[in-house]
């Protein structure tokens, strides 16, 4: 391929992740060249700088190509643009903290957040595929709903030196549009990070579609919650406090999971369970399967694939079906903490769900709810490491320690005044 045509191509890829072409049925072809471009925007960068070098060093004394290093010089500060973008994202998710749990936050982590918390950590950014901890150790394939074979394995992460006692436990649901999809392909960098910090993370199999009809999917994480709070213990995690997470799809039944606490209908031979999670950290997710919400991408995606593929029922013969499975007319004073993530260019799920979700949350939740809009970003940021991804993670890090702190106070001071009321019932 002449640099001409290598310039075309990446000036093409530049121009989609800045802007993405609008519309749901080009959606999934816009969305993977332009996830691809903007998290691994430096790389590119780097590439083009390279591939233009060689180009003038090589053409001295021939014509060299104008078009070719004018797209070169366009790529470049289009490139240089998103990785700007990716580098403000700690900006914008500080700043959803601060916003919504107050600027003294911090004061409750186990340590306030350093230079080194904050800087982009280039080194496992070099090969971002390649993710590895050394500090963490991973045991694979544990059956929780072993009549589903591998579909009902979890995999589970932990510190690899030491013992635990008494861990946060992370529950991750992967997406892969309710029909594919491996606990082995996502929320690793998550996971990893919070992993070597002292937590328990379970990463979760669920059956799909469409061998398998919504809400199969549902309860199978429901499952995995039951089988928390009856095993984790052995593994060193606390079975009362469980976080949520997932995207995409994963960000679909984390968000309704945490939604629908102890709801019978998904919980079929086990109601007696308490499923309720302590807090959810949904990112991209469907939260409209209704098309409540009147947005025509939320129609589009209930009437052309989740009524056919998911739910495997209509719109007009079960609308009932498809509103219990959209978390956002599931929102309740009784709904848990949320810390709700969606990108911006967003092509395969538009923001909109995102914003009209944590407004619902906001009107009727008792308790916090943190959202961060992310500039520039895709579906599907959070993959692999990335400099956005990178920030994101340690965003969450901070509020979930924040509210992990703020629980076992909570329960701390409940338990006590119960104490002191029994104590003093019984001088009485």
């Amino acid at each position: 391929m002449s640099f001409l045509r290598r310039q075309i191509l990446t000036a093409a890829l530049t121009a989609n992740a800045i802007r993405p072409l609008p519309g749901f049925r080009i959606s999934f072809p816009v969305f993977f060249p332009a996830w691809l471009t903007t998290e691994l925007a430096p790389h590119l960068l780097a590439a083009t700088v390279t591939d233009t070098a060689v180009h003038v060093a090589r053409s001295r004394g021939r014509r060299r190509s104008v078009a070719g290093l004018a797209l070169a010089g366009a790529s470049t500060v289009g490139l240089a643009y998103l990785v700007d973008q990716a580098r403000r994202v700690r900006e914008t998710a500080e700043q959803a903290l601060v916003d919504s749990i107050g600027v003294d936050y911090v004061e409750q982590l186990d340590r306030e957040p350093g230079p080194g918390d904050h800087a982009i950590p280039w080194r496992s950014l070099v090969n971002p595929f390649r993710m590895r901890n050394e500090a963490v150790r991973v045991e694979r394939d544990i059956a929780y709903a072993p009549e589903h074979g591998r579909r009902g394995m979890l995999d589970i992460y932990r510190p690899a030196h030491g013992d635990l006692s008494g861990a946060p436990v992370l529950l991750q649901v992967h997406g892969g549009g309710w029909t594919i999809g491996k606990k082995e392909e996502q929320g690793i960098p998550l996971m990893q990070h919070l992993a070597a910090k002292g937590w328990v993370c379970v990463a979760i199999n669920y059956r799909l579609s469409p061998r398998h009809a919504f809400p199969a999917h549902v309860i199978d994480v429901k499952r995995a919650i039951a089988w928390i709070r009856e095993n984790i213990e052995s593994y060193g995690g606390d079975p009362s406090y469980i976080a949520i997470t997932g995207g995409s799809a994963g960000g679909h039944l984390a968000a309704l999971a945490a939604v629908s606490a102890n709801d019978p209908a998904y919980q079929p031979g086990f109601e007696h369970v308490d499923t309720s999670v302590q807090v959810a950290v949904p990112h991209y997710g469907v939260y409209d399967f209704a098309g409540s919400t009147g947005l025509r991408t939320a129609e589009l995606m209930r009437d052309t694939f989740l009524g056919p593929r998911v739910l495997q029922k209509s719109w007009t013969e079960s609308p009932e079906e498809f509103e219990a499975a959209s978390p956002l007319l599931r929102v309740s004073p009784e709904a848990p903490d949320f810390f709700v993530l969606h990108g911006a260019q967003d092509s395969l799920v538009p923001v909109e769900q995102a914003r009209l979700f944590v407004a619902e949350l906001r009107k009727a939740s008792q308790r916090s709810v943190v959202y961060a809009e992310l500039p520039g970003a895709q579906h599907a940021f959070d993959v692999f490491p990335s400099i956005r991804s990178a920030h994101i993670v340690r965003a969450i890090d901070r509020y979930l320690h924040w509210h992990r702190a703020t629980w076992f106070a909570a329960r701390s001071g409940v338990e006590q005044a119960a104490a002191e009321t029994a104590e003093t019932a019984e001088t009485a």
